[in-house]
């Protein structure tokens, strides 16, 4: 009986990372409407892990009604609202729970992305904010910012990508704060990076528009 169930797991997983990675590396650009059976045709599967997959991808932020998600001026706004509220509890917390151990770990994702290349930068963003997150031992919290990540994903490729200033001298003051623990000042150098993240995101957008 696990053999059965298990084939369909595996074409669900495989059908989600196939139309997720193509969305997250740009080769299903914005808007791009998705067509169940030409996916499940390119990957030999039936329609239903590919409907799986749209619908799980839908609730992640990536997917809105089977076309890829191009997001507005309120989408963003309301996206990083979320990500401010949260992540700023978030690091006030870390400010009290983080080990010295993982404030290593914290130290050394401020040091790849001030050193590496574009790719090793992203990881290190990714991993600076993952930390804080998990470290604020609120397992509701680190649920609702783990289901916003492939979202998350695309708007820190463009902060990255385009080089946002200060970037990496923000999070090297959050990680000074969690350091000290200054639960107050980290919360605050928290949603003030958020805030630049969104002026940022909101200055290209308005700029594409143009």
């Amino acid at each position: 009986m696990a053999l059965v169930r298990k084939t369909p797991q595996l074409a669900y997983i495989k059908s989600y990372e196939y139309i997720r990675d193509k969305i997250l590396n740009g080769e299903l650009p914005r808007g791009t409407k998705l067509v169940e059976e030409r996916i499940a045709e390119e990957l030999g599967v039936s329609r239903t892990p590919v409907r799986e997959a749209i619908r799980k991808l839908e609730q992640e932020g990536l997917i809105f009604q089977k076309r890829v998600v191009n997001p507005t001026e309120t989408d963003l706004r309301n996206i990083f609202q979320v990500r401010i509220l949260l992540e700023g509890f978030a690091a006030r917390y870390s400010a009290m729970y983080m080990s010295g151990e993982v404030l290593d770990e914290l130290r050394n994702c401020i040091v790849t992305a001030r050193t590496g290349t574009t790719e090793e930068i992203m990881q290190a963003n990714e991993k600076f904010h993952n930390i804080i997150v998990q470290t604020s031992n609120n397992p509701f919290m680190i649920d609702i910012i783990d289901r916003m990540q492939s979202i998350i994903y695309l708007f820190r490729k463009t902060v990255v990508y385009h080089k946002r200033p200060f970037l990496i001298d923000e999070h090297e003051q959050i990680y000074e704060a969690i350091r000290d623990h200054n639960g107050d000042e980290a919360e605050r150098l928290m949603k003030e990076h958020l805030q630049a993240d969104l002026d940022f995101c909101l200055h290209l957008l308005n700029q594409h528009r143009k």
